[in-house]
């Protein structure tokens, strides 16, 4: 039984639709069954904040009808209990200053793609870190709409940044992450209103050639596609502005060509062992990627990318019949409504 099931049958799911947000604060002890609450009861200082900001986004893709869904992304929940160790309890309780308001507006996105009668799709980074309050939070929000999702690095990161991060390592919290989510995060598609949406893990700046084996059979479909990654892709002036972003030492882009990733310079020299730490090995594009984007540039039946991980909108054009449209993140209080015709 996974995760969103033991919550189903465990009856939480309901009691959690009431509160907002889920599961115990960093430290609480955890509670099986959690009460419906007054909302006015809950301390939360959410009188101050700037309402949620919505991108209105209009695509024509040849649906068979029209239809929306509401983007988000690197919500970044930043919660620990005493099921886990101390030292992710600090960290929750260090990560969540600069994020404190992602469930918040995780909310207040679902209340509004209910409201408008909106699929829900994020793409990546619903919580910072591997841990069982979490993985709780995020089944909770899993069950209160219907959504499409990809999965982020934070989503397999247990402790953020500690380690070298690669298939070994998600491997070690694979099933327990799979197990809060309602579709693959591998590869899954899914086709609403006459328009094929795909979700591939892109989380490691790579694309594998299983992958690309996948895509080349949901283009045999013959309809629309609207891919769903957590790192955007590569275009030249994705990367000019990037590099501008971040002070010209990395890019945060999936298929940044080696010829200039092998010139990222962090500025530091780390010891023996820890290679893994540059930005020019983290962010390396290997061949099955380079080929597979390459090949997706020239699909006239791509029309959009949605992805997330750099925390701010943009739009580029990837293709000749494909745009890129990248959404802030949810802490942020960033969502975007794309609306396909």
């Amino acid at each position: 039984m996974d995760r969103r099931d033991f919550i189903k049958v465990s009856g939480t799911a309901a009691a959690g639709l009431a509160l907002t947000g889920c599961g115990p604060r960093t430290g609480e002890t955890p509670v099986p069954v959690l009460p419906p609450v007054d909302p006015s009861r809950i301390v939360r200082d959410v009188e101050r904040l700037e309402p949620l900001y919505i991108k209105e986004i209009h695509v024509k893709v040849g649906a068979s009808k029209p239809f929306g869904v509401l983007h988000v992304s690197d919500t970044h929940i930043a919660r620990a209990d005493n099921r886990d160790d101390e030292r992710k309890i600090k960290l929750a309780a260090s990560r969540s200053r600069g994020m404190t308001y992602g469930e918040h507006y995780l909310d207040e996105a679902i209340r509004y793609a209910r409201d408008k009668g909106l699929y829900m799709m994020h793409t990546g980074d619903m919580y910072d870190f591997v841990s069982e309050a979490n993985l709780d939070c995020c089944a909770h929000h899993m069950l209160e709409a219907d959504w499409f999702v990809c999965a982020g690095n934070h989503e397999y990161s247990k402790y953020v940044g500690e380690a070298k991060e690669d298939e070994a390592y998600k491997n070690d919290s694979r099933e327990a992450v799979q197990g809060a989510y309602p579709n693959d995060l591998t590869f899954a598609s899914r086709v609403i209103g006459g328009v094929n949406f795909v979700a591939l893990d892109d989380v490691y700046y790579n694309f594998t050639e299983a992958q690309h084996a996948l895509m080349e059979k949901e283009m045999q479909k013959g309809l629309p596609v609207v891919m769903l990654c957590h790192v955007p892709l590569y275009t030249p002036q994705a990367l000019a502005d990037e590099l501008s972003y971040t002070g010209g030492n990395c890019g945060y882009l999936t298929g940044v060509p080696e010829e200039i990733t092998s010139q990222y310079d962090p500025g530091v020299t780390y010891p023996a062992g820890e290679e893994w730490r540059y930005r020019k090995v983290q962010q390396h594009s290997d061949k099955p990627t380079l080929d597979f984007i390459a090949w997706l540039k020239e699909q006239s039946l791509l029309k959009t990318i949605l992805c997330g991980h750099c925390h701010r909108f943009y739009e580029e054009r990837f293709s000749p019949s494909a745009m890129l449209y990248a959404v802030d993140a949810t802490y942020h209080g960033g969502a975007q409504a794309v609306y396909f015709e």
